[in-house]
């Protein structure tokens, strides 16, 4: 039984990867550690249960990373997707610091494995976990607990006592009752609020009802919302978020990484009207993956479909549901309910201005579209193999962008500008200082991992302070 009447050092809200990097650097730097996790533990660990990967700069090859990824490239990639929505000081920091995560991570008991194959492309840039975001998950919870920290399921925060940017305690929900929790500092690490479809439905309007969510239902953005009442400065865009395009078949929500599809530079993108709307080839998949939820979320009743033939079936990775097949493309049509002639006219139109060259998706090729609006740039092959076949998709929010605003010492900044006296964030609740908008795979689990660790440390010293 953990014993709540006493005083603890760090109070770490959350129970993801950016939660326990704190919990642990807090407790290797001395301090007493309370981890109050939302969620029932076997649904504990946020959105980090459904990552595989993450981006960090190194400057060689090693035995799972073919080769380097310098600290100025990584910031280049960063800034290519998020068109300069970002803060260079905050950002150039994390990727600085995420040179030392790759080993330190190890030092807490994760294993990476050579990168995965398909549509990735990340070989080079991206370390992937060894059993997947569960397998590194366990992997700190098991850390964490031998290091001595305490750890609360079920636990609910119902408010945050916060005085003039002083954090004094925070009031948790026990059975039918509640009660006070006190520590010298607090973590904020408890994600966005992409599981409150009302939130999303101020900014986003009625469409919200049509996204699915990727990630915990747990998410609800409680934590965010008391912080900001209580004089915290916000940071990014409400309705930028990590958006990618999933099967419209997956669950409302947690439906994970599995219904994710990896198909689109290998066919195109028709919306309900049959029609194509953006660039399939614009860019490396990886740079590219997650702007998709953002354009699906933009067509009519926010629904999608990726249409492709046989000859491009196993060259990406499956996902959880398999492809709609067809032997014609009015009969795929028709299993949509699309207009067949449109979707024909589409593909004819498609296939004659295809311009072959020497197809390689791990590359920009020279396989593009010639006089099409909207062009596809590379990978464009024609669609003319049997059967053929499609994906239904929908807007998959992983994590929201209106954060905490906070310096390289992860710590909070008052609506004033002052710092916070002994307040700090992680992870997705702050991850808008960097991501304005925009996504590069892996890079949610480095502002996790690095302004974790960061906090943790900075916490335990303040709380000696």
């Amino acid at each position: 039984m953990v014993d709540l009447s006493r005083k603890f050092d760090c109070l770490v809200i959350g129970g993801g990867n950016a939660a326990l990097c704190a919990a642990i650097s807090a407790r290797r730097s001395g301090a007493s550690v309370l981890v109050l996790e939302g969620a029932p533990k076997f649904y504990r660990g946020g959105n980090t249960r459904h990552t595989r990967n993450m981006r960090c700069a190194h400057d060689a090859a090693t035995d799972i990373l073919t080769g380097p990824y310098t600290e100025q490239e990584f910031w280049e990639d960063l800034q290519l997707v998020t068109e300069g929505q970002t803060d260079e000081e905050l950002a150039r920091h994390m990727i600085r610091e995420s040179k030392d995560i790759l080993g330190w991570v190890v030092e807490q008991g994760v294993r990476w494995q050579p990168s995965l194959g398909g549509t990735l492309s990340l070989g080079r840039t991206n370390s992937f976990f060894l059993g997947g975001g569960r397998a590194m998950l366990n992997a700190l919870y098991l850390t964490a607990e031998r290091l001595g920290v305490d750890i609360l399921y079920d636990a609910e925060v119902l408010d945050l006592d916060i005085d003039n940017g002083m954090f004094l305690s925070a009031d948790l929900k026990q059975g039918d009752g509640r009660v006070t929790v006190r520590a010298a500092t607090l973590v904020a690490a408890a994600g966005g609020f992409e599981a409150n479809i009302e939130w999303l439905k101020q900014y986003w309007g009625e469409a919200a009802d049509n996204f699915l969510i990727r990630g915990t239902p747990y998410n609800r953005g409680s934590i965010l919302k008391m912080l900001l009442n209580k004089g915290v400065q916000e940071v990014g865009d409400p309705t930028q978020c990590h958006a990618v395009a999933i099967d419209a078949r997956a669950p409302k929500f947690d439906g994970g990484i599995i219904t994710r599809h990896d198909s689109v530079v290998f066919g195109i993108v028709v919306n309900k009207h049959g029609l194509r709307f953006y660039d399939e080839g614009e860019d490396i998949w990886p740079k590219r993956y997650a702007i998709w939820g953002r354009l699906v979320a933009a067509q009519p009743d926010q629904i999608a479909y990726i249409v492709f033939d046989a000859s491009v079936r196993n060259s990406f990775m499956p996902t959880l549901f398999p492809p709609i097949e067809a032997g014609s493309i009015a009969e795929l049509a028709g299993k949509f309910e699309l207009d067949a002639a449109v979707l024909e006219k589409t593909i004819a139109e498609f296939n004659a201005a295809v311009r072959p060259g020497t197809f390689d998706h791990t590359i920009l090729d020279d396989c593009r579209t010639e006089g099409l609006t909207p062009p596809k740039t590379h990978w464009a092959q024609r669609i003319e193999t049997p059967p053929y076949y499609a994906y239904p998709v929908r807007p998959g929010i992983t994590f929201t962008y209106l954060g905490t605003r906070v310096n390289k010492q992860a710590r909070m900044l008052m609506k004033d500008g002052k710092p916070a006296a002994n307040m700090f964030a992680a992870g997705e609740i702050m991850a808008g200082n960097v991501l304005g908008k925009g996504y590069a795979a892996g890079i949610g689990m480095t502002i996790g991992s690095v302004f974790g660790r960061i906090a943790g440390r900075e916490a335990a010293q303040n709380a000696r302070n």
